[in-house]
This record gives C-alpha cells, sequence and structure tokens, in this order.
C-alpha cells in the first residue's frame, strides 16, 4: 500500500477539512477536437469520485469549447449515485449559467466575472459595478437551495460586500499565488491570501480557492491560508492524469491535503 492509500484508509476523504472539487473542463476540451465522444467526461468524473475526490466541476461557457450542456445533464445523473459529493457549476450568470442552474439545481454555483470568448478566468468580481445586478441571483439560487460562491480577488475590504450580497462563500482566484510560487514574492502573495481568507472568516462566509494549484503549490497554500473549505483543481490535475491515470492523481492531491493540515 502507498503512503497516499494508506492515510486515506485512516482517514476517509469524505472527511478531509479540505474538499478536492476536480475540474473535469479539459477533459471534454480533448474530446471536443474529434467527433468520437473519447475520452467521456462522465467516466472520467466517476473514476475521479471512486479514487475519493468530494466534488466535479464544471464550467460551461456560451461557446461551448469545452463543457456542453448535455454534459452537465450527464453529470448530473452520475452524480445521483454519489448524494454525500458535490457538483459544483461555474460560470457568468450573466451570460449561460442561470437557466442551468435552475434545470439542475446543484450544491453550488459559483458566479465568475468572465467575458463570452475569454481565455480563461483571470480576475474576481467589482462588487462595486456589478454587485447590485448579482444581489437578486445570489437570492434566486438560494431560493433553489443551491450555495453560491462568488470568483474574488484576494481583498480583504471586499468580504463584507459579498456577504452583504446574500453569497455563502467566495472563491479565492489562485493565479498570482501560483505565478509567485518558489520565487521572493510567494510569502508576499501567501499573506494576501491569508488576510482575505480570515476577512472572508470573519464575515460569516466559507472560502474556497482555485486557479493553477497543482501538487507543487497546494500544500504551501492550504497550511498559510486558514478556512478552506474546497480546492477547485482542473488543468493541472488532469495534465497530471495524463502520465498517473485519475485514481491515483486523485489520490496525490488528496494526500497533499493531508499533508497540508495533518
Amino acid at each position: 500500500m502507498n503512503s497516499t492509500a494508506s492515510l486515506l484508509s485512516v482517514q476517509p476523504a469524505a472527511s478531509l477539512p479540505t474538499a478536492l472539487s476536480v475540474n473535469v473542463n479539459k477533459v471534454a476540451l480533448v474530446r471536443n477536437t474529434r467527433h468520437l465522444g473519447i475520452p467521456s467526461v462522465t467516466r472520467a468524473a466517476q473514476q475521479c469520485l471512486e479514487a475519493g475526490a468530494q466534488g466535479i466541476t464544471v464550467h460551461p461557457r456560451p461557446d461551448g469549447r469545452h463543457i456542453r450542456e448535455q454534459d452537465v445533464f450527464d453529470l448530473q445523473a452520475l452524480m445521483q449515485d454519489w448524494p454525500q459529493r458535490e457538483f459544483n457549476i461555474e460560470g457568468n450568470p450573466f451570460h449561460n449559467l442561470m437557466e442551468i442552474v435552475r434545470q439542475v439545481r446543484p450544491q453550488q454555483a459559483t458566479f465568475v466575472p468572465d467575458s463570452e470568448g475569454q481565455f480563461t478566468s483571470d480576475h474576481g468580481w467589482n462588487l462595486a459595478q456589478d454587485g447590485e445586478r448579482l444581489r437578486p441571483l445570489i437570492a434566486e439560487c438560494r431560493a433553489l437551495g443551491v450555495r453560491v460562491s462568488l470568483f474574488m480577488d484576494p481583498v480583504p475590504e471586499a468580504m463584507a460586500a459579498v456577504k452583504a450580497l446574500g453569497a455563502d462563500r467566495i472563491e479565492l482566484y489562485t493565479e498570482p499565488y501560483a505565478a509567485a510560487w518558489g520565487y521572493a514574492a510567494q510569502a508576499e502573495q501567501l499573506e494576501r491570501y491569508r488576510a482575505a481568507a480570515q476577512a472572508a472568516l470573519d464575515a460569516g462566509l466559507g472560502v474556497n480557492a482555485g486557479h493553477d494549484l497543482n501538487r507543487d503549490n497546494l500544500v504551501d497554500f492550504l497550511r498559510s491560508v486558514p478556512g478552506v473549505a474546497e480546492v477547485s483543481i482542473g488543468h493541472a490535475l488532469i495534465a497530471d492524469a495524463l502520465e498517473l491515470g485519475y485514481r491515483a492523481t486523485v489520490r496525490a492531491y488528496l494526500d497533499c491535503i493531508l499533508a497540508a493540515r495533518g
């Protein structure tokens, strides 16, 4: 038995202090380059869940470049067999996200301020600009029983405003930390995220995190940033899975979480 399997046999994945939600967008991106239906998004998700991932994340964009609407419904059906795991659907609520949320009613909707053709998420919400437009959509999700997380930059002063809008959590946009990892700026970036997470916790919000987190930088992040309830990891995890396989990769990320919190 390897060290990861040994740790998980002592502490089941479901009880880990930080949940791992696997973003399967990149599986769909590869599939969409041909018309053969492979690799399978649902099979990838199933293997990740079997390996101990606590959730599955998708970000269906309006242009359908990776996850498509049918994928969301197929994954919704799969998740019925995993009632203790969570389905997180990300996207811009001013584009295509809300209609999907109304139909699927996932456990969590993460509002991300992407433009329609944006290459990848690269900034958090400007609440001075968009807060009042977000308020009724947050309320609608919560009325549907869907937890709402807002994708945010690590700005402590913004956290009270997130709470005032009625959101349940934030997702810290972590690319600046990932870019600084291993360099002199790493400590400064970690302090930014620590302060933002603490401000969120003080405001009564849950804290999620994601973007460019990987097996190298995840442990340092979780050791320094308090109260992270969930990390959503896609690109690096799927890249690792090309070499290691889905199950071994998920277990390796769970081992990082254990190492950080243990």
